[in-house]
């Protein structure tokens, strides 16, 4: 082992890696029905990107499991099926109990730390998941989610998505409520999906700091899944963190040109992406014409250093989205593939104390930070009884 490696190996015994983000739950419902029997992931698994075995390997000591569902589903629909990965999650963590923790505190992931497990997150990807509803979100709560993403790809009724047509400007009235309350609660706020407006509202809102789950650089990649700077800016201030992902299409501009091109093909054919099993079968076509760059490590570099330039290094965090997407950068083909870039970026200078940052110490932070806001608003402010009928009316923000 070179001298680079073997560092970065001693620095994940004490700062293990904390991702922000990973789609294991979903790959299970889509593969087997959940059946951990047919998936069972104590052992070297084929079809994804995660297992116990490559998350050792990759030095995974946290991670927030997505218990996202589609965000074509609307309603009740959308919370039963999130109650099922839910389920899902607590069933993973109790049948592989020697090896995760289920954690829904900054307390419970240093106690997994200690007893050598990882600790076991859940983030509920998309306000879909909500129906609209402040008590399915302190449900939600209840049963250990410890971040909601606002939004997933398509709009809610009360915040604009990063991949949708603006409709509100940012958080409807009662967006900003469900912010106050997730506040309140102590539960994360994850920006990452939606549009730079939300994500100002968001941050002008929240008292307490928020996340990133995996969202990269807008400066370096122009998509609009990335954080544009002047948002970076404020993250800092926030006291938040951005967990870079690794995402081809959000970190490298070739990939992300390629991409333009395929949507612009599939609209000709009036195929748009909306229809997602109309679109993955035109990209899988368009794909054995024309195939799509590689991203590198390199590029998620790229990101990780913007960030720490803007936002600071207090700030910056990572979030793969494995078992989410189906291509990744080379060398980050899986789980197991951390510590390369770990390894690039001491080659380019960074401290082990940075590096812990980016693994382990930020996410860390923000965790605490939230609890400690969530104890001091929770002792003069009871649960919001606000609807979103009652609070928005068309165009206000």
């Amino acid at each position: 082992m070179n001298t680079t490696a073997q560092r970065i190996t001693d620095l994940l015994e004490t700062h293990p890696v904390w991702d922000g983000h990973n789609d294991l739950p979903w790959a299970a419902r889509e593969q087997v029905a959940y059946d951990l029997d047919r998936l069972d992931i104590g052992g070297d698994v084929a079809s994804t990107h995660t297992d116990l075995p490559r998350l050792r390997r990759g030095g995974v000591g946290a991670q927030f499991w997505s218990v996202y569902v589609d965000a074509k589903w609307a309603g009740q629909k959308a919370v039963t099926a999130t109650l099922e990965q839910v389920d899902f999650v607590r069933t993973m963590t109790s049948r592989y109990a020697g090896e995760l923790a289920l954690a829904v505190s900054a307390a419970d992931v240093r106690a997994a730390r200690e007893s050598g497990r990882i600790a076991s997150l859940m983030g509920a990807e998309g306000g879909h998941s909500i129906d609209s509803s402040l008590g399915a979100l302190r449900m939600l709560h209840a049963l250990g989610v410890r971040y909601l993403t606002l939004t997933h790809n398509d709009n809610v009724p009360w915040a604009d998505s990063a991949t949708d047509e603006p409709v509100l400007g940012g958080l409807s009235p009662f967006g900003r409520e469900v912010v106050r309350e997730m506040n309140r609660i102590g539960m994360v706020v994850d920006i990452s999906h939606v549009s730079a407006d939300t994500m100002r509202h968001a941050l002008e809102t929240s008292v307490a700091p928020v996340m990133f789950s995996h969202s990269s650089a807008r400066a370096v990649c122009d998509h609009p899944r990335n954080v544009p700077d002047d948002v970076l800016a404020m993250l800092a201030d926030n006291g938040g963190v951005c967990m870079v992902t690794f995402v081809p299409k959000f970190i490298s501009p070739a990939v992300r040109e390629w991409d333009l091109e395929a949507a612009e093909a599939a609209a000709a054919e009036d195929v748009h992406w909306a229809d997602h099993t109309a679109y993955s079968a035109f990209i899988e076509r368009y794909t054995q014409a024309r195939p799509q760059p590689h991203a590198t490590i390199d590029d998620v570099v790229a990101h990780v250093e913007h960030v720490r330039e803007v936002a600071g290094v207090e700030h910056i965090g990572l979030g793969g989205d494995y078992d989410g997407v189906g291509q990744l950068p080379t060398g980050l083909e899986d789980v197991a593939g951390y510590p390369r870039l770990l390894e690039a970026l001491a080659e380019r200078g960074w401290s082990d104390e940075d590096l812990g940052r980016l693994t382990w110490s930020n996410a860390l932070r923000v965790l605490e930070g939230v609890e400690a806001v969530s104890r001091e608003v929770s002792a003069t402010r009871g649960p919001s009884n606000a609807r979103i009928e009652d609070t928005d009316v068309a165009g206000d923000s």
